[in-house]
């Protein structure tokens, strides 16, 4: 997912040390100043209940266990994560805010100095800081240890109400303010939503085992909540609209912010006016991410005009509510390449990548392909993998770039099912001798990752040489990636990408992939199946070709007032002899989008070029190359004679 950046998760420990501070001298009263002032920390203790630290914390500062669990359950499913952040910051079970250090991936029309002055200046994003002055501990205690992080969220709960109702309320009913507020949006849609959540989790009671086997229970509780109570926190008012959804999914309509930050008019977020397919850009691509972030954190970035990201789709993990947030005719800012945003629908996934089947529940697959297939049929764009691509497939713009993509929706999305739900299973029908697609079996492939058990993945490593004593190949763009790390993506094939057959040798299957010939153990081809498109290949006497992570057109095809976006090939070439299986081959073009606007008929413009361009699978990315570099490589349409289904 674009967010605010990509944290790569460490997997989370079994055993889960908590400390307990003993507080001297504080009464649920909370006194005006608000202030926790402790005299005497205790030792640490170890505890396996942390059911036990949300009682306590819940009387230590007069907030009903009811209404923390289930906020943190909202915001996290109990889980801690290791003390490491999520996207946007957020650390541990109550999710305490830290801005992070931004990566400027999508900031678009924004100066970088005034986004992160504007992002440091919103309370939001620094509620851990807050709970910390609250408690009177240092940042890293709340950030390590759940038992502080869940007293942190508490203190804010209770200040939170004091500030909305000038008290700390005894009825549950009466909390639905400062639930509201803990949500961290100004947006009335987000705020509120988070808010009903936290309620309707109370009414219907909730038991979990977290990853670290704590088992946790919230029980169901008939509670009315106080809708006046949210009337003092003054939420931006939310515009009604109807999500753009198939009729038998639970969707509804949250907008993201588009507003204009400032006097510079090309100050705006989070998102583009289009009018696609009628002006704009065509719709090609479905984009597949998720978020590494909860699902009411994620709206509330995308509706918070400092974010500059937002994406067409939210979906739940818990039970696949979808939430639309942008309209399919505009175009968000969410895939990190410009060329991608433009002819893409994004499509976010609750859920940590490399916590896999912990998030991405059946309810979310289903929930997610019925979408894409609504989609798939509204826009006319292909239901295959060749369109249906995840974030980690989305190329640089630049060799800069290429280094700092990003790698979700993770080794443990299980593409294979996923096709099966949309409708389009991943087979060898109508493959075509000479190219392979990449299909181990999800449920028995297990490849040794570092930083996660072993459990089912969706790739294949790749080698320099068909041996596994061999060294996993390089990637020119990830030189400093521990290459078996889960997010490395550079020596892996990933379920559903197609490649070129360059050679056999006993169990070993080799494929033309990022300018090189690389290896992966297949036998008996039970690792895939045969494959389709147009193979093509440098044109004769061309030694190498270029490579681009985009199709923008050539110079003169700009009008004067708009400067020509410089294509820049990426640190790969293609060698004569090599050969790349194309899915698509289009006229290049530019969304020509420079300021914040109404009506984008009167300000923007689509910039048409003559340069035809041929989408590839590359590498684990997709890449492409111009029509005018290659040719087609001359082999047979016929029936896979191997990988057959």
């Amino acid at each position: 997912m674009k967010l605010l950046r990509t944290i790569q998760w460490k997997k989370l420990s079994l055993a889960l040390t908590v400390a307990s501070l003993a507080v001297a001298g504080f009464t649920p009263g909370l006194p005006a100043s608000f202030k926790v002032s402790p005299s005497v920390y205790a030792e640490q203790v170890k505890t396996n209940s942390l059911q036990e630290a949300f009682e306590s914390a819940a009387q230590e500062f007069g907030v009903p266990v009811s209404i923390l669990m289930s906020v943190s359950y909202n915001l996290s499913r109990w889980e801690h994560h290791n003390g490491q952040p999520s996207t946007s910051g957020g650390y541990g079970i109550m999710h305490l805010t830290e801005l992070p250090q931004q990566d400027n991936e999508d900031h678009k029309g924004t100066d970088d100095e005034d986004y992160t002055s504007a992002l440091s200046n919103d309370p939001s994003l620094h509620t851990l800081s807050e709970a910390a002055q609250l408690l009177d501990v240092d940042l890293d205690i709340l950030k390590r240890d759940p038992v502080s992080n869940i007293r942190g969220g508490a203190a804010l709960l209770a200040k939170y109400a004091q500030e909305t109702l000038g008290k700390v309320p005894e009825s549950e009913s009466d909390w639905y303010g400062a639930v509201a507020k803990y949500s961290g949006s100004q947006d009335s849609g987000a705020a509120l939503k988070f808010a009903n959540n936290v309620f309707d989790t109370i009414q219907q009671g909730m038991s979990r085992q977290t990853t670290d086997g704590q088992t946790l229970n919230l029980p169901s509780k008939e509670v009315k909540p106080n809708l006046d109570t949210v009337q003092t926190l003054h939420l931006r008012p939310t515009k009604p609209d109807t999500a753009e959804c198939p009729r038998n999914l639970h969707c509804n309509f949250v907008p993201a912010a588009y507003q204009q930050n400032g006097d510079d008019p090309s100050d705006y977020s989070n998102y583009d006016l289009a009018d696609r397919p009628k002006f704009g850009p065509a719709i090609r691509y479905i984009v597949i991410h998720d978020t590494e972030e909860t699902y009411q954190d994620t709206l509330n970035i995308f509706t918070n005009p400092n974010s500059n990201v937002s994406a067409h789709y939210v979906i739940r993990s818990s039970d696949g509510q979808i939430t639309q947030m942008v309209k399919n005719k505009d175009v968000p800012w969410h895939a990190g390449n410009w060329y991608f945003n433009m002819h893409s629908i994004g499509v976010e996934h609750e859920g940590f990548a490399m916590e896999g089947a912990t998030w991405f529940t059946e309810r979310l697959y289903r929930s997610s392909a019925a979408l894409v297939r609504y989609l798939g049929e509204k826009y006319d764009i292909p239901l295959d993998r060749a369109h249906i691509i995840g974030h980690n497939e989305v190329p640089g713009l630049t060799p800069a770039r290429q280094s700092v993509m990003h790698q979700d929706p993770g080794p443990f999305w299980d593409w294979e099912h996923y096709m099966d739900l949309v409708g389009s299973p991943i087979r060898s029908k109508h493959g075509i001798k000479g190219i392979v697609t990449i299909k181990p079996d999800f449920k028995t492939n297990q490849p040794e990752i570092n930083d996660a058990p072993s459990q089912p993945s969706n790739f294949l490593y790749l080698y320099k040489e068909p041996d596994f004593n061999a060294e996993l190949i390089d990637d020119p763009a990830l030189v400093s990636q521990n290459k078996k790390d889960g997010f490395s993506v550079g020596a892996k094939a990933t379920v559903g990408q197609t490649f070129s057959l360059a050679d056999k040798q006993g169990d070993w299957t080799a494929i033309w992939f990022g300018g090189q010939k690389v290896w992966f153990y297949n036998p008996k081809g039970k690792n895939t199946v045969a494959g389709k498109g147009t193979l093509i290949t440098p044109k004769a006497g061309a030694a190498s070709i270029p490579v681009y992570g985009a199709a923008y057109p050539e110079a003169a095809a700009y009008p004067a007032e708009i400067t020509p976006n410089v294509l820049v090939p990426l640190q790969y070439t293609i060698s004569q002899g090599q050969s790349y299986v194309a899915v698509d081959k289009d006229k290049s073009d530019y969304y020509y989008a420079p300021v914040f606007t109404n009506d984008p008929y009167a300000t923007n413009k689509l910039v048409k070029g003559k340069e035809e361009f041929y989408r590839i699978y590359f590498n684990h990315r997709f890449a492409f190359v111009k029509a005018s570099d290659v040719e087609k490589v001359r082999k047979p349409s016929v029936n896979a004679e191997e990988n057959d289904d």
